[in-house]
């Protein structure tokens, strides 16, 4: 602009000490200035929508980059049950993925209590970057309505990132029970009303909840016994006599004969030990399955979640995964991010509901 001022002083001189007509030589200059002030205004407008255009881009141009470079330090992957259990075993095998995959260590970090309720609370807590994620199990479902106090909202501060396994539990007894099908075995409890043990991964569990819906449904009276971890080793021992155990972490120890399995919960018998019926052949409209999943704190980048769901779906489409689930009497659970959501949106209203009616409250 300033040259363009210059430009026009000089050419005003010399066309006032040029021969030509006073009003011709006023027009003359009247047009410089005005050509000269729409020439830089299109100057200006032309590089203003250049930079605004740049600007724009600059948060795609980022969280491309973001995405891309993701991750860049190692990740932690938090559970809530303890080792041996299923979400722990599931992190562990998706985790291993991850690191391979992603060239970063994804490492499973056990925080148990309150049926992962103090794990959920660490990565509701932790910043949204993608470094922090939680195995997301049916407990988080149940949770949502068998917890009135909690110090955060699941549905809205949890992110749904990816499924990975859905698995049968199975009603399991100490071998010193005198029951061999799950006919006598309410027979056994009936006899011995409030004699008889049931243990859980702790109290709104999946462990804990499947198992109430038995006593509700068959009219049985047994003691809960909730546990901050997997309690084989009483179950074994005799201190609590059955177990609503999932599938994936109790297979070895039926298949050893330490435990003694007389129904899967899922609506058809297990693959893995077709053996063993369904409960509701014997209590009709039974049905119950768990299921783990990985999820984000909120407001964690779209990019980020994208591309983890991206990766976590190829590792359940890969035929070692899928053998090894498969193994643990679980089946791969594929999909998108919001597929997961509303798998989690359906099991919460569908364990809310059962809470209700058996008037369930945290202990």
């Amino acid at each position: 602009m300033a040259q363009m001022a210059r430009t026009g002083q000089s050419l005003g001189r010399h066309i006032r000490t040029s021969s030509l007509p006073r009003r011709l030589a006023r027009n003359v200059c009247c047009i410089w200035r005005f050509l000269s002030k729409e020439h830089f205004i299109k100057l200006r407008r032309r590089r203003f929508i250049g930079l605004a255009a740049g600007a724009a881009a600059l948060p795609v141009v980022s969280r491309i980059a973001r995405a891309q470079t993701y991750p860049s330090r190692p990740v932690r992957l938090i559970e809530g049950f303890g080792a041996g259990g299923t979400p722990d075993i599931v992190a562990r095998l998706i985790g291993q993925w991850l690191s391979e995959r992603l060239s970063q260590p994804f490492v499973v970090e056990n925080r148990t209590g309150v049926s992962g309720n103090i794990a959920t609370e660490a990565v509701v807590n932790a910043p949204p970057d993608g470094y922090t994620l939680l195995t997301v199990t049916t407990a988080n479902a149940i949770g949502a309505t068998f917890y009135e106090k909690l110090n955060f909202d699941f549905i809205r501060d949890i992110t749904p990132v990816a499924g990975t396994m859905r698995a049968p539990y199975v009603m399991e007894v100490n071998l010193s029970v005198p029951a061999k099908t799950v006919p006598e075995f309410m027979a056994y409890a009936k006899a011995n009303p409030g004699r008889l043990n049931m243990a859980s991964v702790g109290s709104g569990s999946g462990t804990h909840v499947v198992g109430e819906l038995f006593k509700m449904m068959t009219g049985v009276d047994m003691v809960h016994v909730p546990y901050r971890s997997v309690p084989f080793s009483d179950l074994i021992g005799g201190q609590v006599q059955v177990y609503f155990g999932t599938l994936p972490s109790s297979i070895e120890l039926i298949r050893a004969g330490r435990l003694r399995a007389l129904a899967v919960t899922t609506a058809t018998r297990s693959q893995m030990l077709p053996e063993i019926p369904a409960l509701g052949e014997f209590v009709p409209g039974y049905e119950a399955s768990n299921w783990v999943g990985i999820g984000a704190p909120r407001n964690t980048p779209a990019e980020i979640v994208d591309k983890l769901n991206r990766e976590i779906n190829a590792a359940l489409a890969d035929p070692r995964i899928k053998a090894r689930f498969a193994d643990l009497g679980g089946t791969v659970l594929p999909g998108s991010r919001a597929d997961f959501g509303k798998l989690i949106a359906d099991e919460t209203e569908k364990w809310a509901k059962l809470i209700r009616a058996a008037h369930l409250k945290a202990e």
